[in-house]
């Protein structure tokens, strides 16, 4: 498992993660909770201040594949990603739970858990990674 430094430490190497605004709340080995903050640049629907999904389906990959590489994964890419759309994101943060549903060989899988700042459930997905 890595140390949650260090994955902080990986997760700010790339500026679109920084532009986000990604943090990584917890990690341990029941998974990670990554916290977006809102900003304004995210709303693409200006009549229900709504994220767009694309946002969301990026925090999605992002929370699934460093909760691989937390748990000590060698992903290196997406392989395959689905995600679900339960309710519009209209504040924030956004919180992301990831969970390791399989560690393999070649592929990976995890499932990750979008909420908003009122602990309801805005999306939610799965991942396959690239070993």
């Amino acid at each position: 498992m890595i140390d949650q430094e260090r994955l902080e430490q990986m997760l700010h190497l790339a500026p679109f993660h920084r532009w986000l605004g990604l943090e990584i709340s917890t990690c341990s080995e029941q998974g990670i909770e990554i916290t977006m903050p809102w900003r304004d640049e995210i709303v693409s629907n200006p009549v229900v201040g709504s994220a767009h999904g694309g946002v969301l389906a990026s925090l999605v990959d992002l929370t699934g594949l460093y909760t691989l590489l937390a748990a000590g994964a060698p992903a290196k890419a997406t392989a395959d990603l689905h995600v679900d759309y339960h309710r519009p994101a209209t504040s924030g943060p956004l919180i992301a739970h990831g969970q390791v549903v399989k560690l393999g060989r070649q592929i990976s899988v995890a499932e990750t858990r979008v909420l908003g700042p009122d602990g309801k459930l805005v999306a939610s997905g799965r991942g396959a990674y690239f070993s």
